[in-house]
């Protein structure tokens, strides 16, 4: 007599459902929190015994470590952006310092749900040199997922003015980073996305996160600090370690500066910060501090967390910086016997190693 067999599969994920909550700090936080529902496999037989194909092994779906249930992208396009305001506009660096970088504050209503580490591209007015609308570019986002205002309702961006002498001597200004800095509060934006899943925060509120950024690389990171350090939600508090990294040319260029000292007074223990001040610091040996020259007097410690599984790097700003880290990471990946080209490929792979230069 043939066995009887009865199966339960596992039902889909439900839908993720938010469930608003949240409470004040320096402003008002309301997050949502994200349940995921699923079926349990049961299986019953008589004792009877039935003979029966192996089942084909399922691969199991990768999990991610990164903060991306629900996460939105592509809502707006360069056909039909969405149209906010710019209700704030002010400058960043010192007089002194070789160039202008703004940070400016967009009006959103809500429209564009962004997370910390994503993008939105912006279009600047008027037309190119062939009479069509110019291209859209990519900003990082500089303010947490409910802006500066605490009210999920704004974007900020922080940006560099480009002017550069070209080779026949002619000055040139960025269309769009120009456009950006030269806004008026009231002024209309042309916004797109929001893009981008590199740079996502981990889930894990334990985690060591690393940050290294150069210049207006900083965006993202003030966005994950605003979320760690100045507010607060009802299903995220930050308990592991934050440490910032900026290097900039001048201590007048140094963004941000007050708010990153003020995390430091407010997170304790869990936040640490080193700048690097390329043609003011040097180190003991009379080199100029540049990034990975600063990160090279934490070399040890910063590979001992490199070897755990909760520790993530994040890295924005120019290209030419992963090179110089690279550099220090060798020689000590090789002292315990590691190729430290193809472990950073394993921290890739496991999202512990992400990188948005240009």
């Amino acid at each position: 007599m043939a066995a009887a067999l009865t199966a339960t599969l596992p039902s889909s994920p439900a839908a993720a459902s938010p469930i608003n909550g949240g409470s004040t700090s320096h402003f008002l936080a309301c997050p949502s929190r994200l349940r995921n529902g699923g079926g349990r496999l049961r299986v019953s037989t008589t004792d009877t015994a039935v003979s029966a194909e192996p089942a084909a092994p399922v691969k199991a779906a990768k999990v991610s470590k990164k903060q991306d249930e629900g996460v939105v992208t592509n809502k707006y396009r360069p056909k039909e952006p969405y149209v906010g305001r710019c209700l704030l506009n002010t400058r960043l660096t010192g007089d002194n310092a070789p160039g202008e970088t703004w940070h400016m504050v967009f009006s959103t209503e809500g429209e564009i749900p962004y997370r910390e580490g994503q993008s939105i591209g912006v279009i600047a007015d008027g037309e190119d040199k062939n009479g069509k609308p110019h291209k859209l570019r990519l900003y990082s986002i500089a303010s947490s997922a409910i802006g500066d205002f605490g009210d999920s309702k704004t974007v900020s961006l922080c940006v560099k003015r480009l002017v550069y002498t070209n080779d026949q001597g002619e000055i040139v200004k960025g269309v769009c980073s120009n456009f950006l800095c030269d806004l008026k509060p009231g002024s209309e934006v042309k916004i797109t996305g929001p893009v981008g899943k590199e740079m996502l925060m981990p889930k894990d509120p334990n985690a060591t996160i690393i940050m290294l950024a150069t210049g207006t690389g900083i965006a993202p990171f003030r966005s994950f600090l605003w979320k760690m350090f100045f507010e607060e939600h009802e299903d995220y508090k930050f308990n592991g370690l934050a440490w910032l990294f900026l290097g900039v040319p001048t201590s007048d260029t140094l963004l941000y500066k007050e708010e990153f000292e003020k995390m430091t007074e407010i997170g304790g223990d869990n936040f640490r910060l080193d700048f690097a001040v390329s043609r003011e610091q040097t180190n003991a040996a009379g080199e100029k501090m540049y990034i990975q020259t600063r990160m090279a007097e934490y070399k040890e410690e910063l590979w001992e967390m490199l070897k755990k599984d909760n520790t993530y790097v994040y890295m924005c700003g120019l290209r030419g910086m992963e090179k110089g880290i690279d550099d220090i990471m060798i020689d000590l990946a090789a002292k315990d016997g590691i190729d430290w080209i193809d472990y950073k490929k394993q921290l890739k792979k496991a999202e512990q190693w992400n990188v948005e230069v240009y």
